[in-house]
């Protein structure tokens, strides 16, 4: 199609209304439209669509989060901007193929017979001929020449000659009118599919979003779509042994709910693992109940596999938990108390931790399979947001071959963990994640416990070392130990007695003074002062307030030595501690040697990270009822089969349009004094190579099959 129309014109006398039609109708027009659609299908692609509002303004700031939201990038495919340049792109194409369309229609129809001879003369391939033979039957051999070369023809007498007008591949030009109907088509489809009916809805059958939490069935009509709606798409929530008959439709301001012609049952979430614990399979079994006819239908959607009923599909999408059953132990992680209290929860309600402080738990997830790198679990930062790895560990990964990757691979299921959510009387809430059985790193088991402040952070692990029965019983003890100030001082004692002679009281009594004074600055009960009598932030315990210590109180050149010395007394103090609080639990003494000394020092590491975990207590989990539920997402989708049906125009179109060529042959048959002339004339829309090679093909059939001389021939001009 060319750019400017002329083929069907528009009759009307006001000049605007004809200029508004003819560039509508342009393809200057259309094609601009296609390129504003382009760019907004790449930023569409780019920017992640239909995410809370909170994760744009982290990622992009309150003022560009702001600005992006009024332009619609968050929603691109249904922002109104975007539907309303499909529209004008589908009145344009429309109108492009409406003026010209015609045109193209009879053009191709048309044999082109009113030529004369003085026109096909002034053709570029052209070439003569004379023979013998009467003009008949000269047209007779032509005639059948063109046959077999695949060209329909036409026959004519003018001006005492015989006209031979031939045409061939005249279906490149429907090949114009498919590839831009297809445009329409699937513009069509995309509207048809497209938050457009629905919003239509909303102006026209006063539908509005509900905003914030409510109960389904409480939602009104005012909120609700009909099982009739023409298009949909959202997402249903089935836990097992559940069903549902709505689907929940996310709005830029809000959520729509949509009704089903029918209910879905979930009997039963099947997932299937690798041998490495990573999954394989999705699948769930569902019954669908038809609401008019109570026609019970069973089926397993699996991911890529769907089920169709009355028109909606139905897609493995998720899955999630169902509200599971936990009974956890809940450790205090201040005070002197060592034993647990015994709490259920479900997932996705809200527990209060008995106290006077008002704290509430949220269960909000809850896994029963893991699947980490254990290869890279050493790289988990602590709580402090230190990972435990050397910087010479961090070279040597990514030096050397430019094979190695500096992330080794071993995964292994590690077991359930739980993930919950500890907020205060005043909304505050730190997220928290903890595994169920201990994992084994650098060699030692242990039990990890996650913290972070927000969903946008990392979490950060406290490591707590496990004991025989892989629990944290005995690391809670020696916390509570460590929380008693006469265990403090009875460990003091008892590590004085030890270390010092017995015939030197003196030398006893000023280790036991150091040993009290190191376990009181661990344990966060003598607080260190800075130069201008206040505590130091961030020395409440732990080896901060003994590194505080040293700094104010010890001289730059031994603080190197009182380091050691008091991280010696330390381990060997906890040791004690642990004892002491072992015969007051009444278990025996532990056994002294290296896994002792190696509990002693995990414990100890622990501990210190334990004043920044910032939680009231530690939630182990101790057994559970698994209730799984599928995220299905239902779509009702009338415009799918019309893009397709626009995908095969716009397949035929460009078939037709790159490998389909319009040519065309003129004969001119008419009697001469030497005999029957013949005057050829050839063209093409597309003058290319292989039409000159197609021509000389021609030319040289024709001489050949009339059986003459050619008189004379005009060379084809060349196409280089």
């Amino acid at each position: 199609m060319s750019v400017t129309t002329s083929g069907f014109e528009i009759r009307t006398r006001h000049r605007i209304g004809r200029s508004a039609v003819e560039l509508l109708s342009s393809m200057r027009f259309a094609i601009s439209l296609l390129v504003v659609l382009a760019i907004a299908s790449i930023v569409g692609t780019v920017l992640t669509q239909d995410d809370p509002y909170p994760n744009y303004v982290n990622q992009f700031g309150p003022f560009w989060a702001d600005i992006f939201r009024a332009l619609g990038l968050y929603t691109v495919y249904s922002a109104w901007w975007f539907m309303l340049i499909m529209i004008f792109l589908v009145v344009s194409i429309s109108l492009c193929v409406i003026r010209n369309g015609p045109k193209m229609i009879a053009d191709m129809r048309s044999w082109k017979d009113k030529v004369r001879e003085g026109s096909l003369r002034a053709f570029h391939h052209k070439a003569e001929f004379t023979t013998a033979a009467p003009r008949v039957e000269v047209a007779t051999h032509l005639v059948a020449l063109a046959s077999e070369q695949g060209y329909r023809f036409k026959i004519k007498d003018a001006d005492g000659a015989t006209l031979i007008a031939a045409k061939r591949g005249a279906f490149t030009k429907i090949g114009y009118i498919s590839a831009h109907l297809a445009i329409v088509v699937i513009c069509i489809g995309g509207l048809l599919d497209s938050n457009l009916p629905i919003r239509f809805e909303m102006w026209v059958g006063g539908k509005s979003p509900i905003r914030g939490n409510s109960v389904i069935n409480d939602i009104g009509p005012e909120h609700r779509l009909s099982p009739s709606n023409v298009t949909f798409r959202g997402n249903a929530w089935v836990p097992e042994g559940q069903n549902v008959s709505t689907a929940i439709l996310n709005q830029p301001d809000g959520s729509m709910i949509q009704d089903l012609p029918f209910s879905i049952q979930l009997n039963k979430f099947i997932v299937d693992y690798y041998s490495t614990g990573m999954p394989k399979l999705f699948a769930s079994d569902i019954v669908v109940i038809d609401h008019a006819t109570g026609e019970q239908i069973p089926a397993r959607v699996e991911v890529n596999k769907p089920f169709t009923y009355d028109g909606v599909s139905i897609y493995q999408s998720s899955f999630e938990d169902g509200g599971s059953k936990l009974h956890v132990s809940a450790w205090p992680m201040a005070g002197g108390a060592s034993s647990p209290l015994a709490l259920d929860g479900i997932i996705g309600s809200n527990t209060p931790l008995p106290g006077p402080d008002g704290d509430t738990i949220e269960f909000t997830d809850f896994r029963a399979i893991n699947v980490e790198n254990i290869n890279n679990a050493s790289g988990k930062t602590d709580v402090r947001g230190v990972a435990h790895e050397s910087l010479e560990q961090e070279l040597d990964a990514r030096l050397g071959s430019g094979a190695k990757s500096s992330k080794s691979i071993d995964l292994h299921n590690v077991g359930p963990s739980i993930q919950y959510k500890i907020r205060d009387r005043n909304g505050q809430a730190r997220e928290f994640n903890n595994y169920m059985v201990p994992l084994t790193i650098d060699g030692e088991r242990v039990i990890l416990a996650g913290v972070r402040g927000s969903e946008a952070d990392p979490f950060r692990y406290l490591r707590i070392p496990a004991d025989e029965g892989g629990t944290v019983k005995e690391w809670m003890l020696l916390r509570a130990a460590l929380a008693d100030p006469a265990l403090r001082a009875a460990a003091a004692q008892s590590f004085a007695a030890r270390a010092a002679d017995p015939s030197n009281p003196s030398l006893r009594e000023h280790l036991e003074e150091s040993a009290s004074r190191v376990l009181n600055l661990f344990a966060g009960a003598a607080p260190v002062n800075g130069a201008d009598g206040k505590p130091i932030a961030g020395a409440e315990g732990g080896f901060s307030a003994v590194a505080a210590f040293i700094d104010h109180s010890v001289p730059r050149a031994e603080q190197s030595k009182a380091a050691d010395l008091l991280l010696r007394m330390l381990e060997g103090s906890f040791y004690d501690l642990w004892r002491i609080a072992r015969q007051n639990a009444g278990e025996p003494a532990p056994a002294s040697g290296d896994d002792s000394s190696r509990f002693i020092r995990s414990s100890i590491n622990a501990l210190s990270d334990s004043f920044f975990y910032g939680a009231p207590v530690f939630l182990q989990l101790d057994s559970f009822q698994q209730i799984q539920a599928s995220v299905f997402q239902v779509s009702r989708a009338p415009g799918t089969k019309i893009v397709y049906l626009g995908s095969l125009f716009l397949v035929v179109g460009v078939f037709a349009m790159f490998f389909v060529r319009e040519r065309r042959v003129w004969f001119w048959v008419k009697e001469t004094d030497a005999g029957t002339g013949v005057l050829m004339a050839m063209s093409t829309a597309r003058r290319t190579l292989d039409f000159e090679k197609e021509f000389a093909d021609l030319r040289e059939v024709v001489g050949t099959e009339l059986g003459a001389a050619r008189a004379s021939h005009d060379e084809p001009p060349s196409t280089k």
